[in-house]
Parts: C-alpha cells; structure tokens; sequence
C-alpha cells in the first residue's frame, strides 16, 4: 500500500507519494500551510483516475483536465505532471530515460494514490545551524 508523507515546517508544507515498496514516485510544490497541502494530498486522490495525454508524439490529442501529462524535458528524458480540474499541477515525477519508465510510475500513482496512508513529519528548527527536528506519525482524523 502506498503512503503520502506530508513534511511541514514552518516555511510550509509538501508531500512525497510513496509506493508500496518506499520509493517516492510523486512529490508537490511546497504549500503555505497544512491544510493547503491537505487539499493538494485529496486532488491526487481523485485525480489520478484520469487520462494520460502523450505529448513525446507528434499530433498528440490534447486531453481535458484532470490528466497526467508525459512529455520530454530539455535533456530528453520523459517526466510527468499531474493536473487537476482547474488545470493546477498536483503532482510531479522524476525524470526517467525510457518511456515505459514514465508510465510505469504513472500506473502506480493510479493503484497507491487512492487508498495510501497519510503520514505527517514535522520539522522544527529550533536555531539557526542546528539539526532539524523530525516527527512521525500517521495523521489521525478527529470527530466532534
């Protein structure tokens, strides 16, 4: 089962998408606060459902929002970015040299996206220079 590790600071907060077997396979942008980055964390949820437009090939069909989009970066390796409804980019992939590569991670975002753990590290810095805090825990909902 895959994760969401969401890293809050008090500079802002991201996450990482984790798979089953601990490698990142989708990081955010950073996030002004918690709940910002809690949201971007429910976008990936229901947006990873959608279609993948290829855009490597010439005359690639252009798909509407919400998509995974696969295209070539300056270097030439394949990348991702996932777009919600609104056309935001929620979630972005590390380069890969094959294709397969690129659509591999897609099809793991689809299968650990939906149902993935939601774990929360907090980092304080205490001073300037000093090593950064780390707490861990899965994120519990409360009930009023």
């Amino acid at each position: 089962m895959g994760k969401f590790v969401m890293k809050v600071s008090p500079a802002g907060a991201r996450f990482n998408l984790l798979a089953g077997n601990g490698q990142v396979i989708a990081v955010s942008q950073q996030y002004k606060g918690e709940d910002a980055c809690l949201n971007g964390i429910e976008s990936v949820r229901t947006c990873c459902a959608g279609p993948v437009e290829d855009q490597t090939v010439e005359n690639f069909e252009v798909l509407s929002c919400p998509k995974f989009e696969v295209y070539q970066d300056k270097s030439g390796e394949f990348r991702f970015r996932l777009k919600a409804a609104n056309g935001q980019i929620v979630a972005t992939g590390e380069s890969y040299k094959q294709l397969s590569g690129c659509l591999s991670s897609i099809e793991s975002i689809k299968k650990n996206a939906p149902d993935a753990e939601l774990v929360k590290e907090a980092i304080e810095v205490e001073k300037p220079g000093a090593a950064a805090k780390k707490a861990e825990g899965p994120i519990k909902k409360e009930t009023k």
